[in-house]
């Protein structure tokens, strides 16, 4: 129904007034009475088998829903219900701020893709982490990652400190962390890939959780861009800083074999031409660490193949956005039901 009736309508419309439609219209809808049980039943597979226990947490189920959809932990519940076994929010940052200017989203529907220029637009992590108190612990608990940034005018040399709040803010409140410096919406972000930033970084960060009673598993998200230099580069810093993994991959600066009019839009792009850039990073990773640490896998997965296509490279778990958008929740239970027949 999502793709023959309403996705038609919804891609008539400017994408990011249908994003806050889209969560206007979900949070209305489930304030009617049996409206998410009817939703669970629809897209939720409930099985011990798709269980797995990753970085010492366990998830029902290993389909997650990737940072970028609910900034703000505005919908993690009504989205929890879709039938994903973990939520990431944000990129968050210490300061509220707008982001880049709009017109600053749009559709390549010829390439099934997404162009993003957002810029870490997010109304600040105390408010995210404020909604997040009402996440029950115990049964009924969502799992929820916490991706963090850097304020746009935050020069480098003081983003340690803007990562350092946004983990304070939310530790009390998240089952793990994402340490973002992969988003090209950013100036100079990507710049903290470097090896010598990159590690102070996350060094400080681990320092700072393992000082704490319990640590939450620190993961870093890395961009699709980087070459098998930087790559070994990366499994090097995981293992020196003893983080507990990597979500491969962000968006992608590159424009190759693209066919929709939008393609020359600069931003981030995601969607199925990232699928095969991103399972070579994973596979990568996960054969020349010699499966050292986890790996979430994330790019072009808009069909349950695409989804073992990452398990089978060497991702423990996977997530959505793109493919979320353009195949709905049906996407989440297909994925389930192909691991459950693998």
């Amino acid at each position: 129904m999502y793709k023959s009736l309403i996705r038609p309508v919804l891609f008539r419309f400017d994408p990011e007034k249908v994003h806050y439609f889209t969560f206007s219209s979900i949070r209305f809808f489930s304030s009617i009475p049996g409206f998410s049980l009817v939703i669970k039943g629809l897209y939720n597979v409930s099985d011990p088998r798709l269980e797995r226990e990753v970085f010492g947490l366990k998830f029902k189920n290993p389909i997650g829903l990737a940072a970028g959809l609910d900034k703000d932990a505005k919908l993690y519940k009504e989205l929890g219900g879709l039938g994903f076994g973990f939520i990431e929010i944000g990129t968050l940052t210490p300061k509220p701020q707008d982001g880049n200017p709009k017109k600053r989203l749009f559709r390549l529907r010829k390439d099934s893709a997404i162009i993003n220029r957002m810029g870490f637009n997010n109304g600040g992590v105390e408010a995210a982490a404020e909604r997040l108190k009402s996440n029950p612990k115990g049964k009924g608990h969502i799992l929820i990652g916490g991706n963090i940034g850097k304020n746009k005018v935050t020069p480098n040399e003081d983003a340690v400190q803007d990562y350092e709040i946004c983990f304070d803010a939310l530790y009390d409140h998240v089952d793990y962390f994402v340490v973002n410096v992969s988003s090209p919406n950013t100036p100079n972000l990507r710049e903290l890939q470097d090896k010598e930033p990159l590690t102070k970084l996350l060094q400080t960060l681990q320092d700072k959780n393992t000082a704490m009673p319990t640590q939450k598993p620190i993961l870093l998200k890395i961009a699709p861009d980087l070459t098998d230099s930087q790559l070994l580069d990366i499994i090097d810093i995981v293992k020196t800083t003893g983080i507990a993994g990597v979500i491969a991959t962000n968006t992608t600066i590159s424009r190759e074999g693209l066919l929709s009019g939008d393609k020359n839009e600069t931003g981030g792009l995601s969607g199925k031409p990232l699928a095969k850039r991103s399972t070579e990073v994973i596979r990568f990773l996960s054969e020349k660490s010699n499966k050292a640490f986890p790996i979430i896998g994330v790019g072009g997965i808009h069909s349950a193949e695409d989804a073992m296509e990452k398990l089978e490279a060497g991702a423990s778990l996977v997530q959505l956005y793109t493919g979320f958008i353009y195949e709905g929740p049906a996407l989440i239970k297909q994925i389930n039901k192909k691991i459950l027949a693998s």
